[in-house]
């Protein structure tokens, strides 16, 4: 038990805060003191006494610390010897004489000066006092003979002390503690409880020294065991050698291998030496296990292998055409690089990027051009793709390490040139791994790829004979220099005659195969399949075609099933007109045309999105107001700016359409895009919304019957659009056979398929007021005031269904 001896005493001290460092009272501690304010502490403290409060701080890294970032309880010492050095600084031995606790600080002269509170403590001797010091003396015998940093003697001999609280105090110095567990000790003032925290470190750290003790003994056993393991195998070589027997024989079988694979120069001199590295390594270490992946991998890509190509335009052109219904353009270009394959020896491999929306073909035709070159054929996957290693591959240092994809698949193909197909390129991401997109630049780099490096291979492999082929559904997301190497060749959607043709060559027969069905069970009629592409499905591809397909073959499967007709005979289902809904359900499209009327401010534009053209309705409507105008339908920036183009265009014209010079002022023109979920964006959709806002005003219907696309000026004139094809193609899937088209996109004529050219009217316009001829119901030069500015109020059209 222990009790306070007398009052606490206090004491007024120089104060100096020391870094790294818990300074306990009986130990004599040397440090150097390099600070100004430190040295002046010191000096002060040398100039009387030589006593001096010495207390850590909380960072060693803060060069002048406050009075908060310094432990409040340290140690009054007292300063033994001084040294001056060289450098200035002052080389100090202090012994610790009292714990102090502070109780006020001041730094006005330059350095700390504190108010320290010393207590003194009276220990009555026990039996359980007695018990708690020896159990402390004997843990700390256990703790010098473990530890290799102490002296056994020296540390017996300083703990033979009877006062409880010195000996927590030395015993506590000499422990491998954390900076935060020794001034946990420190701030401990009563000895007893001390003495019991320091007998339960001693316990933890005890532990501690024989799990270390545990691990270095079972790391010593497995070194001897390897060493016996390596002498043992030298044994049996050389008794190998005096039978005969030829212990290189599996290096000899890898060095064969090595000059009989077709390496580069720089290849083969790297696998020679990697061989020899395995010679001399036992064959049970980790990294013999890593040079032999090394040498497997160098072994296995396809060096000097080439596929014999076809060159007969006639047998690729046949295949294209079974394969695929339509596509000319590709199939050309195709046709085009087999025929320069003809007549140069040794060509540079192309690069071509299919961009186009999904369910066109991108990926089947790349098989297809493999099939017609007589190459061989391996797709890698893009999508999501955000690590650059999945390019590059690995360094070896890393376990684990491998190749990346592509020298993957060049192991995979067998042979130097392969039709190589790079899907969904445009999905690639990037993340702090690194850009996959940037590896991307040197293999499509024809003047690169020659001497592309793989990370774990780290030698030149020759991609230049490969015939890449990348695919995607935008361009905006592929990096521009990722761009300029490929030759990219755009896929438009299918017309409905050509998802007809493709139904019935492909579609229908690889469905009815799937479902175990024959031309005996299921006949598939023309007007069916129309019934499918125009009411069930709206795609710029057939992919959803081929799954209402698809879906109808099961229908007539499980109804043969069930009536236990599996071998096909009975009565034959005739997929029509008429059986379709019945089979599938209600028509999930409709004609818009069959319930469209001319109305007003309803305008129909033409979009093109990521998976072909769409239609898109704008609508217009007016309210007593103070010239507000309000765009809703999720429209993005250009857009808006479109209406707001409009709506300069519309004011500046104001008297041609028979509107007051300050009509603006009197209402208030919504603006609003149908589908209001989807964000909508681009310029296109200027001289629609500008038709739009038109009729609102005029009260003149929009014609139902024809739409447009086309970006407008502030002075009426019609700019020329992008994706012309894929707007025509869903202008004429929705049944709108007339359209109003930007003057300057006249030369994109060519590329829309002749029967969309001949089945709808295209007028081709340069202004505003050519557009507004055609698509309102009756001219809008009847309304023209008879001079600009003149204010006739009573005239302002305004919609007659709002409240009044």
């Amino acid at each position: 038990m222990t009790t306070p001896k007398d009052k606490p005493e206090t004491k007024r001290l120089p104060m100096m805060p020391i870094r790294d460092v818990v300074i306990f009272p009986h130990m004599m501690t040397p440090f150097v003191v390099g600070r100004e304010s430190s040295v002046r502490a010191l000096e002060e403290a040398l100039a009387g006494d030589k006593k001096i409060f010495l207390a850590t701080q909380h960072d060693a890294s803060v060069d002048e610390p406050s009075p908060e970032e310094i432990f409040p309880v340290g140690t009054v010492a007292s300063i033994v010897q001084s040294l001056k050095l060289p450098d200035g600084n002052i080389k100090v031995l202090v012994e610790g004489v009292e714990r102090g606790k502070v109780v006020s600080v001041s730094g006005d002269e330059g350095y700390f000066r504190a108010v320290v509170r010393t207590f003194h403590f009276k220990v009555e001797q026990g039996p359980q006092l007695e018990a708690l010091t020896t159990r402390v003396t004997t843990l700390f015998e256990q703790y010098v003979k473990l530890s290799q940093n102490l002296n056994y003697e020296t540390m017996i001999a300083a703990i033979r002390v009877e006062d409880p609280g010195k000996l927590a105090d030395t015993v506590g110095a000499n422990l491998q503690l954390t900076l935060e567990e020794k001034q946990e000790l420190l701030e401990i003032f009563d000895p007893v409880d001390r003495l019991t925290r320091v007998a339960e470190m001693l316990d933890i750290e005890i532990e501690k020294l024989n799990m270390d003790r545990t691990i270095q003994g079972r790391v010593k056993r497995q070194m001897e065991r390897a060493q016996k393991e390596y002498y043992l195998n030298e044994k049996i070589k050389a008794i190998q050698k005096e039978l005969g027997r030829g212990e290189k024989s599996e290096f000899d079988e890898l060095k064969k291998k090595i000059d009989a694979a077709g390496m580069t120069a720089d290849a083969k001199e790297k696998a020679i030496q990697e061989l020899r590295r395995l010679e001399n390594m036992p064959p049970m270490s980790a990294e013999s296990t890593v040079s032999r992946n090394y040498l497997d991998w160098l072994l296995a890509v396809p060096w000097k292998k080439k596929t014999r190509e076809i060159r007969d335009l006639k047998f690729a052109e046949q295949v294209l055409e079974t394969d695929h219904y339509g596509l000319e353009k590709i199939k050309e270009r195709i046709l085009e690089f087999l025929a320069v394959r003809r007549l140069v020896k040794n060509p540079k491999g192309s690069i071509l990027c299919f961009v186009g929306p999904p369910g066109v073909g991108k990926t089947s035709l790349g098989m297809s051009i493999a099939k017609a070159t007589g190459r061989k054929f391996v797709r890698m996957s893009l999508g999501g793709v955000r690590d650059e290693a999945e390019i590059r591959g690995h360094r070896r240092t890393y376990i684990g390490a491998l190749p990346g994809q592509v020298i993957q698949m060049m192991k995979k193909a067998g042979t130097r040139n392969p039709v190589f197909m790079l899907d969904e390129i445009d999905k690639m991401s990037m993340d702090f791994r690194g850009d996959p997109s940037s590896a991307l630049l040197e293999v499509l780099d024809p003047e690169q790829n020659f001497m592309f490096v793989d990370h774990y291979l780290d030698v030149d492999y020759d991609l230049s004979q490969v015939f890449f082929i990348a695919t995607a559904n935008v361009l905006h997301t592929i990096p521009p220099a990722l761009q300029d190497r490929m030759e990219v060749i755009r896929l438009s959607g299918y017309t409905e005659l050509e998802k007809l043709e493709i139904a019935k060559r492909f579609l229908v027969n690889k469905q009815m195969l799937q479902t175990g069905l024959t031309s005996k069970d299921i006949e598939f009629a023309d007007e069916g399949l129309q019934t499918l592409i125009q009411n069930y499905t709206r795609e710029a591809g057939v992919r959803n075609l081929e799954r209402e397909v698809g879906n109808l073959c099961r229908k007539v499967t499980r109804k043969m099933v069930s009536l236990n007709k599996k071998e096909g005979r009975g009565v034959k289902t005739v997929v029509n007109a008429a059986t379709v809904p019945e089979m599938l359900g209600p028509l999930k499209f409709r004609d818009l045309q069959a319930a469209r009327k001319n109305e007003i401010g309803a305008t129909v534009g033409l979009a093109w999105t990521e998976v072909g053209g769409q239609i898109m309705t704008t609508e217009t409507t007016t309210m007593d107001g103070r010239g507000k105008l309000t765009t809703t339908g999720k429209l993005g920036d250009v857009m808006q700016e479109s209406a707001q183009a409009a709506m300069s265009y519309v004011r500046s014209r104001a008297h041609q359409f028979g509107l007051p010079r300050d009509f603006y002022r009197h209402l208030d023109i919504h603006v609003h895009v149908p589908e209001g979920a989807i964000p909508k964006d681009g310029p296109s959709a200027g001289i629609t919304i500008t038709t739009s806002i038109c009729s609102a005003l005029t009260r003149i219907p929009v014609r139902a019957d024809v739409c447009m696309t086309g970006e407008i000026t502030l002075r009426g004139k019609v700019l020329p659009i992008g994706g012309l094809k894929e707007k025509l193609l869903a202008a004429h899937r929705h049944g709108i056979l007339e359209a109003i088209l930007p003057k300057d996109n006249e030369k994109d004529l060519p590329d829309i398929p002749e029967n969309i050219r001949r089945e709808m009217k295209l007028n081709f316009v340069e202004s505003m007021d050519e557009v507004l001829k055609i698509a309102l119901e009756r001219s809008i030069e009847d309304l023209a005031l008879p001079a600009p500015g003149v204010e006739i109020a009573s005239s302002l059209p305004v919609d007659e269904n709002r409240p009044h």
